[in-house]
């Protein structure tokens, strides 16, 4: 007998198993060919029925002589491997109308979906578990009275650095004024003026830029007790569109190490409204569209163009 390969399956035994497959069809066969022909032609009714009745009996012994030897094979072939992932399941692909079932292939799908899913769940937890932070309660209540707790430096800069980067960013663009203010102590709200076009009010907090509002140039920007309006917004719906915009550009600009480069990266793309009402757009070449310019600015390009022709 052959050595039983890895994959748990006699092959000598298996071949053996396919002839006697097929000397069972051929005894099926010859079976089925007796009872077509029927009772051959001899001289007497009786010697008929004997031929017929010895030659089939004949023929039911081979079938059984076959299918025994089948079943005794069937147990020396072996059973495969486990090692198949689908196990039962892969009989699915000998379906002949896949077209309508296609219940195999999408085992085999859902199965590599469900391995990537297990590898990449693997690495994250691999990651996560190399990260030295422990946040768990007992942990936090024994180090953190002994950890000293660092403020953010970028948050609670000095009120003189402040002011030299607004003055360098004012010196940067001379159609760009910038008056500064400090309604309430060390909080910066800047005023910037640009040429005849527009004016926006931005509050900051140290560096950072907390929210901007963008009126006309003609537009009233000081409440009735003669203080910077931080809140009403502009009668038109250009720059009410600005405005939008520039909160977006808010949440663009964001690079909390380097706060002064945010701050002038926002500065030179409020200032690409320059030509807000003269700069046509740049995908369908009007200046208008619904009666309103192009009122985005593209945050690399500085590129103007219509709300609805940038997407």
């Amino acid at each position: 007998m052959a050595d039983v390969m890895n994959v748990g399956v006699n092959l000598e035994a298996f071949s053996q198993a396919i002839n006697a497959i097929q000397a069972l069809r051929s005894s099926v066969t010859r079976v089925f060919d007796s009872l077509k022909d029927g009772m051959k032609n001899k001289e007497t009714l009786e010697g008929r029925e004997k031929v017929f009745i010895t030659e089939f009996q004949d023929n039911l012994q081979s079938v059984n002589r076959d299918l025994n030897e089948l079943e005794r094979l069937s147990t020396l072939v072996g059973r495969p491997s486990e090692s198949h992932p689908l196990h039962n399941s892969g009989l699915l692909s000998l379906d002949p109308v896949q077209d309508k079932t296609p219940l195999y292939s999408q085992l085999l799908q859902a199965y590599k979906w469900s391995n990537k899913l297990q590898y990449h769940a693997g690495l994250a937890s691999s990651l996560l578990n190399q990260q030295s932070l422990k946040r768990s309660a007992n942990q936090m209540g024994t180090s953190a009275k002994r950890r000293p707790k660092v403020q953010p430096s970028t948050l609670a800069l000095p009120t003189q650095y402040v002011d030299d980067v607004i003055s360098r960013i004012g010196r940067m663009f001379p159609d760009m004024s910038i008056e500064l203010f400090r309604p309430n102590g060390t909080s910066a709200v800047l005023l910037v003026t640009l040429g005849k076009v527009l004016k926006a009010i931005v509050v900051m907090r140290s560096l950072f830029i907390d929210r901007t509002i963008v009126r006309g140039y003609h537009e009233n920007v000081y409440s009735e007790d003669g203080k910077l309006d931080i809140w009403s917004k502009s009668n038109y719906q250009a720059f009410q569109k600005v405005t939008d915009h520039a909160t977006t550009a808010l949440l663009h600009y964001q690079l909390p190490q380097m706060p002064d480069v945010v701050v002038r990266s926002f500065m030179t793309w409020l200032r690409s409204y320059i030509k807000l009402f003269q700069t046509p757009c740049q995908r369908c070449g009007k200046y208008l569209q619904e009666g309103l310019p192009p009122t985005w600015r593209d945050f690399r390009t500085l590129e103007a163009f219509h709300d609805t022709c940038r997407q």
